[in-house]
């Protein structure tokens, strides 16, 4: 056993991170999506964010340095295919579900694309990684399932986190990229390929016009 396992290890701390990952996880997204008004949700995702940094920071045997570890632990080709199909699905998806939304910023706004171009890897998708991936698999490790279930857990609450959303759209695309993030971190190793992967995505979402659902703006509550 070694010193995270002993000091994770008793039913006390193990009770303390449930209850921790509870809140953190699921009521805190619950009650951001319920009762927040929707220009508030940033904001209230920023400092959501903050805190889990800090969590992150204040679990036992975390280094910062182990971001780096793997880094280089991709290919070209699979980032050429990823990107390929993620483009040609999301362009199916927009001319399916919202087609007077395809490529909307891309004809009408392309300074604003240009923005989100560089700022979500940074803004959106640099922390949403430290929260589901490290924080998530570090510091909860102890109380998670084992293997596969593990990835499908933590897919699931990357989904959860964007029920503010309310949409079975960003749901369903929110969970998918749960899954390829956890393979990227946990079998390739490499945080730096799960922030690239969920950056791409992103920005193609935004790009060919799916941006529309992940807008606050936009949110219509089902109540």
């Amino acid at each position: 056993m070694n010193n995270d396992d002993a000091i994770y290890g008793t039913p006390a701390a193990i009770l303390r991170l449930r209850f921790e990952f509870v809140v953190f996880f699921i009521a805190a997204p619950l009650g951001i999506a319920v009762f927040f008004p929707p220009n508030w949700m940033f904001p209230a995702l920023f400092a959501f964010a903050g805190l889990g940094i800090v969590l992150l920071h204040a679990t036992p045997g975390f280094r910062w340095a182990e971001l780096r570890q793997g880094w280089a632990n991709w290919s070209l080709r699979e980032l050429v295919v990823f990107t390929l199909v993620t483009g040609v699905f999301c362009t199916a998806l927009i001319y399916l579900a919202r087609p007077g939304a395809a490529f909307f910023l891309l004809k009408h706004r392309p300074e604003m694309l240009a923005f989100i171009w560089v700022g979500y890897p940074l803004l959106s998708a640099l922390p949403q990684e430290l929260l589901f991936r490290p924080l998530f698999f570090r510091r909860y490790h102890a109380i998670l399932p084992q293997g596969r279930k593990a990835d499908m857990l933590n897919a699931a609450i990357f989904s959860f986190a964007h029920l503010m959303y309310w949409s079975w759209i960003v749901a369903i695309m929110t969970f998918a990229g749960g899954l390829l993030f956890s393979w990227a971190y946990r079998q390739r190793g490499s945080f730096f390929y799960a922030v690239l992967l969920h950056a791409i995505a992103g920005n193609i979402i935004f790009a060919v016009g799916l941006g529309v659902y992940f807008y606050s703006g936009n949110v219509q509550r089902p109540f």
